[in-house]
C-alpha cells in the first residue's frame, strides 16, 4: 500500500497540464510585468509619438467623413455648446454654487473645461461651427437649485444617449471609441450633479433628496450612481437627441415648451484646461 505522500504525488495528466499551465501564465505574467516597467522609462518619447499620430488622425477623420457621421458630430457639437452655456451659467449665476462644497464646485469648474474641450475636438473633425450660439432654458433655470440640477442631470441623460447613438451609428471604429470616451464623461457629470443635490444649503432648498432627468421620473440622489448600464432613451437615430433639444435651441419650441424666452444665453467658447493631462484626448484610436 502506497504512503499517504506518495498517493498525492501521483497527478493525471490533466493535472501535470494544469499546473504547467499555471507555471507557464505566472512566468509570462512576470515577463509582461517587467517589459511594462521597462516601457514606463520611455512615456516621453511614446507621448510625443501619439501626439504626432492624433494630428495625422484628426487630418485622416476630417478627410474622410461620411455626411452620416456629419450629422452626428454637428449634433454633439450643439450638445457641447449648450452644456458649456449651462455650466457657465450655472458657475456664473446660481446663487447656490458658492455656499456647495468646495468639490462640488470643483465637479462643476472641471465639467465645463471638458465640455468645451469635447466640442472643440468635433469641431476640428467637421470644421464647422455649432448652427446654434443662444440657447433657451426653464423659467427659474439658474436661480433655483431644484430646477437647476433637474435640467442638468436632464441635459445629461440626453448627451449619454446622443453619444450612445454614436457609438451605434458612427461608420468608423475610430469615431465609435471616440464617442465611448466621451459618453463615458457625459456618465461621470450626470452622476457628480446628483451628488451636488444633497450638498445645496437649506437657503437654497437643500438638502434636495430628488431629482427629475429626462424621463420625467423624480429618483433618489441616493445612491447617484444609481445606474447598472447607461440609458439609451431607446434612441436609435440622431435626430431623436436634435428633437429633445429642440426647446433650447428654437425660440417657438422654447416657447410651447413654456422656457423663459425672454432671454437668451449665449455660447462662449475658450480654450479649455483640462483638470488631468492623463485624462486628455490623445488620438482618435483611442490608444
Amino acid at each position: 500500500m502506497k504512503a499517504r505522500n506518495e498517493i498525492e504525488a501521483v497527478r493525471s495528466p490533466e493535472e501535470s497540464q494544469s499546473a504547467s499551465s499555471r507555471r507557464s501564465f505566472l512566468k509570462g505574467a512576470a515577463l509582461t510585468g517587467a517589459a511594462t516597467i521597462a516601457s514606463l522609462g520611455a512615456l516621453s518619447t511614446t507621448v510625443s509619438a501619439q501626439q504626432q499620430e492624433e494630428t495625422e488622425s484628426m487630418q485622416y477623420e476630417r478627410e474622410h467623413l461620411k455626411k452620416s457621421d456629419r450629422d452626428i458630430l454637428i449634433a454633439a457639437q450643439i450638445a457641447e455648446a449648450l452644456a458649456v452655456t449651462t455650466y457657465t451659467n450655472i458657475i456664473n449665476s446660481s446663487p447656490f454654487f458658492k455656499t456647495i462644497p468646495d468639490d462640488d464646485q470643483g465637479y462643476l469648474i472641471g465639467a465645463r473645461q471638458e465640455e468645451m474641450s469635447h466640442y472643440l475636438l468635433e469641431q476640428s473633425v467637421t470644421d464647422q461651427f455649432t448652427p446654434f450660439t443662444q440657447f433657451f432654458y426653464p423659467k427659474k433655470m439658474f436661480s433655483d437649485a431644484q430646477t437647476t440640477l433637474n435640467i442638468l442631470v436632464t441635459l445629461e441623460d440626453a448627451f449619454i444617449a446622443a453619444y450612445l447613438v454614436g457609438v451605434r451609428n458612427f461608420s468608423t471604429r475610430n469615431l465609435r471609441v471616440t464617442a465611448a470616451r466621451i459618453m463615458g464623461i457625459e456618465s461621470d457629470h450626470r452622476t457628480l450633479a446628483r451628488v451636488v443635490g444633497g450638498d445645496v444649503t437649506p437657503q437654497f432648498g437643500g438638502p434636495i433628496k430628488s431629482i427629475t432627468g429626462i424621463q420625467g421620473v423624480a429618483e433618489s440622489i441616493a445612491p447617484p450612481n444609481n445606474n447598472g448600464y447607461e440609458r439609451t432613451l431607446c434612441w436609435t437615430s440622431i435626430d431623436q437627441a436634435l428633437t429633445a433639444l429642440t426647446p433650447f435651441v428654437n425660440f417657438n419650441a422654447a416657447k410651447a415648451a413654456g422656457f423663459d424666452t425672454s432671454q437668451s444665453f449665449p455660447f462662449e467658447p475658450f480654450t479649455p484646461t483640462l483638470p488631468n493631462l492623463l485624462g486628455d484626448f490623445i488620438s482618435f484610436s483611442g490608444c
